[in-house]
């Protein structure tokens, strides 16, 4: 064995605590990396598989009514490859055992057969037989949600009827991955059922003989899709039609689209924070270990070992380190998202889902950490080499010595010898120091980015389910009808106060930025949705113009006073300017509210509503539900507590699960570090610290020393953690930002408290084991050191 491999194998025993250190860290940024990639890449497989065998649709459309004739004419707009059009229509469920009102949504199927598009996976069962009225096929998740299986039946509400439903199989749908209901962010599987019907049966029950109301296309490689869609609408207007939307926009694949874009998200930024913080440690680590080593390098050299010699040999120490964190990396990275697979496949219904560990993924990860490593100490192995033998070994030059300002002032009078060889050490060595508070400040702004979020999360849903979402039950009609039903719900039994709304399907344009939502008609001063500035006070809605989230007002890039560009998506539908009249700040969704009487007045109408809002008294929700069950207007009865409890599950779930294994990182690579710079602080002292000994100082002097240098330099660097961490928050936030909702930073002292405790804890912990060594400290074998 070569004398530089005998010398790196007594380097990595002898700096074994500062290498178990760092490739903790370098293993934490492996683990992140892999856990995200995976769990991305096992979305985007499962995703394009789903979408591709099953025959998901690229155009979609909706409208009142239009006769089935107009599939021929469909079929001839150029650039369209296949044509399905169908019948869809709201219900209402009744499942036995089960108290609280279940909404659904009811497909046409053609007779006994699969569709062409958006194809059906059957789980179990079959499909409807062919000639039968009352068969359904019903989704997976509700399916388990109820312990529903073929040959159980339904009591539904389809179009005022009250029908019998025999469930014949259980099925998933490429439509439906992320199964939403019409009012909803997180998916309720208890609350929410999608049915399939044959088509001859639905149309029946709705009216709809050689008829449709929905229709899906997919169209040919290289077509454009904007002339496609412009041309299905221009045919479909006449009918009704809502505008048609491409895939990107249909609302499952709009919701795993965002999710796939978080996950990019965290692939890189986190990553890279956890993998920097490894570059820079192994950059001091490094740097202090050639200092440390200079006369071993210039014997090295005086034998005959070259600069590229001298060179291999550090970096092989630097892949060493880097190769134990990327075995630990990956390791828990593989656990870590297998231990994650059944979170996401409760909320994203693919057929086969399965998360395994590509080797492109590992091989990425190990490059990532080695090349991190090796540009982290690239200089200081590069210093060593260029170093004459004769230079090298020679001891450092003695430093300059000078009084510093605070020893002249009268604070440093009261100091002791011990408080002033500490300041004075300091003083001395500048840049070792900032370094040092550096990484320090690095470990606690991880330990505040994994923080900061749980408390964002409560206070933003505190927000918008107690300041702006006051109700209790959330009604959504059929069709439009009259503000008359407002006194109707009024007498319901319990029902103390009831607000309605008009909601209308629109497109918004701002030069060339437009974006698909709807106005929510509301009254003037609303009780039940209030409508909050960023004060968290009531805005009163103007009697004309647009009021909208300044989330949505940024990405159109408009400002109060200027034009919006708004297509009416229903009706008869029209284009109009409407002015900007102001934005609020809405925490989840992107939304834009209008006084509900401007509101009929351009939409051509009565006093029409879409639905209400309902304050109740809870004792009495079961007689109010029965009720409720027997007026056929009623589309869908919506519970806001459930919505609530919904979203805080699904938060916690994922987003939160994800910030405490950033924050269980956090704690390790703020121990790591902290420990880390003890003991190189020891390790470059050790001769100074024996000398003091044999001069007289005592144990706990020399002891005081180390320790309080140490404990000062991680005072001074926990009011940089704090404000690295909110740097790092806001950019966290400023990526995160989605249509679902948009988390708020609330630094609270708790957080500041938290970030602070774990960076002492760390160092109390660091300070007792470099302790032990002080105890054991050998003065002869220290002094004969160099």
């Amino acid at each position: 064995m070569r004398a530089v491999n005998r010398k790196l194998l007594r380097d990595i025993m002898s700096h074994k605590g500062q290498v178990a250190a760092i490739s903790v860290v370098i293993g934490s940024g492996i683990m992140v990396l892999i856990l995200f990639a995976t769990i991305l890449d096992a979305i985007n497989l499962s995703k394009d598989k789903f979408y591709q065998s099953h025959n998901f649709a690229h155009v979609f459309s909706e409208v009142k009514r239009a006769p089935e004739t107009l599939t021929a004419r469909i079929s001839q707009i150029p650039g369209i490859n296949v044509v399905e059009t169908r019948i869809q229509a709201p219900l209402r469920i009744d499942v036995q055992g089960f108290k609280d009102p279940i909404q659904g949504m009811i497909y046409s199927i053609p007779e006994g057969r699969q569709p062409g598009l958006n194809r059906l996976y059957l789980r179990q069962g079959s499909l409807p037989e062919p000639g039968y009225s009352n068969q359904v096929v019903v989704s997976e998740p509700f399916a388990q949600a109820h312990n529903l299986m073929p040959g159980h039946t339904l009591q539904a509400i389809i179009k005022g009827r009250l029908e019998t439903l025999t469930i014949t199989g259980v099925a998933l749908s490429p439509e439906h991955v992320y199964q939403l209901g019409p009012a909803d962010l997180i998916p309720d599987y208890q609350r929410y059922g999608l049915f399939w019907m044959n088509r001859r049966a639905l149309a029946g029950a709705f009216g709809m003989q050689g008829a449709f109301n929905s229709v899906a296309v997919t169209v040919q490689s290289g077509a454009n899709l904007k002339t496609v869609i412009n041309d299905l609408d221009l045919i479909l207007k006449p009918y009704g039609g809502t505008g048609a939307i491409e895939r990107k926009d249909q609302i499952s694949n709009r919701f795993l689209q965002e999710e796939i874009n978080q996950l990019k998200i965290m692939a890189v930024v986190l990553p890279a924070i956890f993998l920097g913080v490894s570059a820079f440690l192994l950059n001091i680590l490094m740097n202090r270990i050639v200092r440390t080593q200079r006369q071993q390098i210039a014997v090295l050299k005086a034998f005959g070992y070259s600069n590229l010699d001298i060179n291999l040999h550090y970096i092989a120490l630097t892949c060493l380190i880097a190769a134990i964190g990327a075995i630990l990396g990956v390791a828990l990275g593989a656990w870590a998202a297998d231990s994650i697979a059944g979170l996401y496949a409760e909320y994203f219904r693919f057929p086969e889902m399965s998360f395994r560990l590509q080797a492109g993924t590992i091989v990425m990860a190990v490059a990532i950490a080695f090349t991190t490593g090796i540009l982290g100490t690239f200089k200081g192995v590069m210093n060593a080499a260029r170093q004459p033998p004769a230079q090298a070994m020679r001891p450092p030059a003695p430093e300059r010595f000078s009084k510093g300002i605070i020893e002249k002032s009268f604070m440093g009078r009261l100091l002791d010898q011990p408080g002033k060889i500490i300041l004075r050490n300091i003083s001395r060595h500048r840049f070792k120091t900032s370094m040092s508070m550096l990484g320090i400040a690095l470990s606690g702004s991880l330990l505040l980015l994994g923080t900061y979020q749980f408390g964002s999360v409560n206070h933003m849903l505190d927000i918008q389910y107690r300041f702006i979402q006051k109700m209790d039950i959330q009604l959504f009609f059929n069709d439009q009808v009259s503000q008359k039903a407002r006194a109707e719900l009024l007498a319901m039994p319990g029902v103390l106060y009831v607000e309605t709304f008009r909601s209308v399907p629109i497109r918004l344009s701002h030069g060339q930025n437009s974006y698909r939502t709807s106005i929510t008609g509301l009254e003037p001063k609303p009780q039940l949705r209030a409508v909050l500035g960023a004060d968290l006070k009531q805005v009163d809605l103007p009697p004309q113009g647009l009021v909208i989230t300044d989330y949505l007002a940024d990405y159109l890039k408009v400002v109060p006073g200027d034009l919006l560009n708004v297509e009416i998506m229903e009706g008869n539908r029209r284009t109009l300017d409407l002015e900007l009249a102001g934005t609020v700040d809405e925490p989840i969704g992107i939304n834009a509210y209008m006084n509900i009487q401007a509101l009929n007045r351009i939409m051509r109408e009565g006093p029409a509503i879409s639905g209400a809002w309902l304050l109740t008294d809870r004792s009495e929700h079961s007689e109010l539900y029965a009720r409720l069950w027997d007026i056929p207007a009623v589309a869908g009865v919506g519970l806001v507590s459930r919505v609530e409890a919904n979203i805080r599950e699904y938060i916690e779930d994922t987003v939160l699960i994800f910030m405490g294994v950033l924050l269980i990182m956090a704690g390790s690579i703020t121990f790591a570090v902290i420990y880390n710079n003890a003991r190189i602080a020891f390790a470059e002292r050790i001769r100074e610290l024996a000398t003091l000994r044999v001069l007289g100082f005592t144990r706990a002097e020399v002891s005081w020393i180390l320790i309080g240098e140490i404990a000062l330099i991680t005072i001074l660097s926990i009011p940089l953690g704090w404000a690295i961490g909110i740097g790092f928050a806001h950019l966290l936030n400023l990526a995160m930002s989605t249509d679902l909702f948009r988390l708020p930073i609330i630094l609270t002292p708790k957080i500041f408290a938290f970030s602070a405790g774990g960076v002492l804890l760390a160092s109390t912990l660091s300070l007792i084991l470099i302790s032990t060594r002080l105890k054991r400290l050998d003065m002869v074998v220290a002094l004969k050191t160099e």
